[in-house]
């Protein structure tokens, strides 16, 4: 395999959504690389994605890498195997369908505690990738799709980079963007946490509590709730959005192009962002009169309050609600832990994630 221009690592539904819509959309010639342990989800993703480029008549071209990223030295035979220009890392071993799930107490626990109840899990796999990433001679440019408003700040802690990640903002700014209430053409920008998006999977009329902040055409929407109130996301993780949202930004960063968007976690800062690609960098492209001070503390107040907050001296910390349950069952996690420690914590966790799933 002499080389790919992306590599996507994971064979779930994000991961497929992404593939699929590469498939449909590519403008130019790309290779595409996707990589997993599942043999027979690997061929129907190979086969699916390629059909589709058939389909769509686009030149994008699907093969497959065979790599368990929990094996030692895994993430760096994958990217020495792939060489990849970008790689769209969404394997990990959380699911995210933990959001609409119940009937025990681990998921009773990400329910009233957080999602940051999971960061750890989903940092395991994307940490190990942005090591090997960082070893390499010529690093790819890493979009980790993984929970990347809090996880894309602990890829930082340990001394790695990461581009940005995909999904969670950019759900809302292009649903905002597709709302009745926006004039067609209009120019949308939005800052929006992770957080933000429960109230969306709530009916209109019980959504309450913070709101994103969303400027149409530069001028500020006063009543975001009342504004959207058409906008209805599901109860589960909203693939056929957040998964297709880097889609762009993906093939602009693999052929060269300038993009402009939103996502989460760009160059490892808490929450979401509107964000523009040249010479293959990001930098915010904030609306006006919003600068990167005040957009950067509105995001990371959301984790302060309850969730999880990566200091920049590289400690995390549990905070809130998320802390409470936490120290609950495992005390000595109460103080916080180095990043470098993220491996023996992910450890712990997943015992006591093992233990809560088999508790009523």
């Amino acid at each position: 395999m002499s080389g790919c221009d992306i590599l996507v690592s994971g064979t779930g539904g994000f991961a497929a959504r992404i593939a699929f819509d590469i498939a449909a959309t590519a403008p130019a010639p790309v290779s595409v690389v996707i990589a997993g342990r599942n043999a027979q989800r690997l061929d129907w993703l190979r086969t699916a994605a390629n059909a589709r480029a058939k389909l769509f008549g686009t030149k994008a071209r699907f093969t497959t890498y065979s790599v368990d990223l929990l094996e030692p030295g895994a993430s760096d035979a994958m990217l020495a195997a792939t060489g990849p220009k970008v790689v769209a890392q969404a394997a990990s071993i959380q699911t995210s369908q933990v959001i609409a799930q119940s009937g025990n107490a681990w998921t009773r626990l990400v329910a009233e505690g957080g999602l940051s109840a999971t960061a750890v899990f989903q940092a395991l796999l994307s940490a190990r990738v942005a090591a090997a990433n960082t070893r390499r001679g010529s690093p790819a440019i890493l979009v980790n799709c993984g929970f990347p408003d809090v996880v894309n700040g602990i890829i930082i802690a340990l001394g790695h980079k990461v581009a940005s990640g995909m999904g969670n903002v950019a759900i809302l700014s292009n649903v905002f963007g597709g709302s009745a209430s926006t004039p067609p053409g209009a120019e949308v920008k939005v800052l929006a946490h992770y957080q933000n998006l429960a109230e969306w999977r709530k009916k209109p009329q019980e959504r309450q509590g913070r709101a994103p902040r969303v400027w149409i055409d530069g001028k500020e929407v006063a009543d975001v709730f009342g504004t959207f109130s058409d906008i209805q996301l599901t109860p589960e993780p909203v693939i056929e959005i957040s998964g297709a949202s880097g889609v762009p930004m993906l093939l602009a960063m693999a052929l060269g192009r300038e993009w402009s968007g939103h996502v989460p976690g760009p160059n490892g800062l808490p929450g979401g962002y509107p964000v523009r690609l040249a010479g293959g960098e990001l930098t915010l492209d904030l609306p006006p009169g919003v600068d990167r001070e005040e957009a950067v503390a509105w995001n990371a107040s959301f984790e302060a309050e309850n969730g999880m907050v990566v200091a920049p001296d590289g400690r995390i910390s549990f905070t809130g609600v998320l802390l409470e349950k936490i120290g609950q069952y495992r005390p000595a996690q109460r103080s916080g832990f180095a990043a470098s420690d993220l491996e023996a914590v992910c450890e712990d966790l997943l015992e006591l994630r093992s233990e809560l799933m088999l508790a009523p």
